[in-house]
């Protein structure tokens, strides 16, 4: 029970981070969960709490999603994702962490470093981004950072930032969820009960998000995420077991 509610505890912070900053569900999940589970489980586990935090995004900011960059992002994340999960169904577990711990720490730094940072605005490089971000949300279950950076380059309305990151998480993780089924990944028993508890719960994070989507700077979160993407990645990288 107590686990349960640690891990309850865990997807309440993590949908409302994500809601908000428009990716950190799986960021700030998986890190954690690749403690105490194996890596595979645990990306599968969070790419189901992460699907239903997308569906969140989308119902309570509907009327912000952009189209143009749902279909450049999202299509082409779509395809990336199904190849980013075939490869991680056949990674050791040892190397599928340090990659993880690798890509977390690398990520951290250039946020730290590059806070000023903008991707230009154009066909290709959304194009790319989509790719990139469908590709390591397949093999690591991490795809929304990516995604982020590209779609904080338009300026958007924070509603409309967030209801498009939403529709396009969903698109890739219906693609990467339906790729580990097919190839023989599942849960343990308890592991899929606790999803009851886990999806209202995300649902409630998003809720809050929402009330004080307007109030809290994104940038805040961004930061506070860096660094936690920095220890676990360097504990990920050094010491894997």
């Amino acid at each position: 029970m107590t686990d349960l509610l640690l891990l309850a505890a865990l997807t309440f912070i993590a949908s409302t981070v994500g809601t908000i900053s428009g990716f950190g569900t799986s960021t700030i999940m998986i890190p954690v969960l690749v403690l105490f589970l194996s890596p595979i489980e645990a990306i599968f586990l969070v790419a189901i709490v992460h699907w239903f935090g997308d569906l969140w995004k989308v119902l309570l900011f509907r009327k912000g999603v952009n189209f143009r960059l749902v279909i450049l992002l999202g299509v082409v994340g779509l395809v990336a994702s199904y190849f980013g999960a075939s490869v991680s169904l056949g990674a050791g577990e040892a190397i599928l962490i340090r990659l993880l711990g690798a890509f977390l720490a690398g990520y951290a730094v250039f946020l730290i470093t590059q806070k000023k940072f903008r991707i230009p605005t154009g066909t290709i490089t959304t194009l790319i981004g989509g790719v990139l971000s469908g590709f390591f949300a397949g093999i690591f279950g991490i795809g929304g950072p990516i995604r982020s950076m590209v779609l904080s380059a338009f300026n958007l309305r924070k509603s409309v930032y967030i209801a498009t990151a939403g529709a396009i998480g969903l698109m890739v993780d219906v693609t990467r969820i339906i790729t580990y089924v097919a190839g023989g990944v599942t849960l343990r028993e308890q592991l899929w009960w606790s999803l009851l508890l886990l999806i209202p719960v995300s649902f409630v994070g998003a809720q809050v998000a929402r009330k004080i989507v307007n109030k809290v700077p994104q940038r805040q979160f961004r930061a506070v995420v860096a660094v936690f993407f920095l220890i676990i990645g360097l504990k990920l990288l050094v010491f894997p077991s």
